[in-house]
């Protein structure tokens, strides 16, 4: 990462902490509620469009969400279905810039860029300022669009902000969320969606997400008072996701030392990352899949990995752990969702003749 970024990013921390309290963002034209869905755009709870390519079925079927390769990604799960990575970054601009690297390493290891930048404007990542209910119902409207179950990961307070969407969809902040269209870029009229897998209309509270992360996500952060409403809630992870992980900072001054658990049946685990990491820097990894060894090293991760990072050359041992942490479960769910959408469009299949 050049030094320029290095100090803008400095600079924007700095910067978010001296206006912690008086922070305020203005309300959104995107609140308005938009009544019909725009021309073109698939019809709630329409059939999802099939794969039509029986060979890439096979294959994806007989992937092991646990084990997979840089093969595997490129050669199968690239060429079929992928649920909306939704990255969140913390602070104020440019520490965008940060999760704007991640993107592009996702990008880079394999994972389809289309499916990361949100497709109304483009942006690699959302800001934690943005409207909870917003993301909340971007969930919601991808998933009842295309059958798959999108993804949060959260920096600083975007990890915050991951946890807070959890939360929304959970109705813990209001019993009625509405779906938000990002095409539009609106809020539609309604709070329901119709099941991609059921066909039959249900709320958008109670949709869930099947992998989240969060790192370097409390501590300082808190200061700011569109994260007050978290005090009670970030440590606590509610039945809207499959599988979460909280990252601990090595020593973390800005992000603190969460404790995450769940309070229902989450799979909750908690990764301390070591002391040399740094809270403003962990997701600079764009380069990391550029370097053959230290992706071969990533590719072949797992968690409980006992290899040695320091082995490798440049920056990478300060952020390969968490980079191979995050896209080892990515694939795993990447996977798991595209396996459970190829069988539900096969076990309907013989209805539709």
């Amino acid at each position: 990462m050049n030094s320029l970024l290095r100090h803008l990013a400095a600079a924007a921390v700095a910067i978010s902490v001296a206006l912690a309290g008086c922070a305020t963002m203005p309300e959104s034209a995107s609140n308005a509620p938009a009544a019909a869905p725009a021309p073109g755009a698939p019809a709630p709870g329409a059939p999802i469009a099939p794969l039509r390519d029986r060979a890439l079925e096979e294959r994806l079927l007989a992937l092991d969400p646990l084990r997979i390769s840089d093969d595997d990604v490129r050669q199968v799960l690239a060429r079929g279905p992928a649920p909306r990575m939704m990255l969140l970054h913390g602070g104020i601009f440019p520490v965008h810039l940060l999760m704007e690297s991640f993107g592009k390493f996702l990008s880079r290891m394999g994972y389809p860029e289309a499916r990361i930048r949100d497709p109304g404007v483009r942006a690699w990542s959302y800001s934690p300022y943005e409207d909870a209910e917003k993301l909340a119902g971007i969930v919601a409207w991808d998933y009842e669009t295309t059958g798959m179950r999108p993804m949060l990961i959260g920096h600083s307070q975007g990890g915050m902000q991951a946890v807070k969407v959890l939360h929304e969809l959970a109705g813990h902040f209001d019993k009625a969320v509405r779906v938000y269209d990002p095409v539009r870029e609106a809020f539609l009229d309604r709070t329901t969606i119709v099941d991609p897998f059921t066909h039959k209309e249900r709320p958008v509270v109670g949709v869930s997400v099947s992998y989240a992360s969060a790192v370097g996500a409390g501590g300082a952060t808190f200061i700011m008072p569109n994260q007050w409403s978290m005090l009670d809630k970030l440590e606590s992870i509610p039945d809207t996701v499959d599988e979460f992980t909280g990252f601990t900072v090595g020593i973390d001054l800005i992000g603190g030392a969460s404790d995450y658990r769940h309070n229902g049946t989450a799979k909750v685990r908690n990764v301390a990352l070591p002391l040399n990491y740094n809270h403003i820097f962990v997701p600079a990894v764009g380069s990391l899949a550029q370097v053959p060894e230290v992706r071969d090293w990533i590719n072949t991760y797992a968690p409980g990995d006992t290899r040695d990072p320091w082995v490798l050359p440049g920056d990478a041992p300060q952020h390969v752990l968490w980079a191979a942490d995050v896209w080892y479960s990515i694939k795993k769910h990447w996977c798991l969702e595209a396996q459970k959408l190829v069988r539900a469009q096969r076990a309907t299949a013989p209805a539709a003749h």
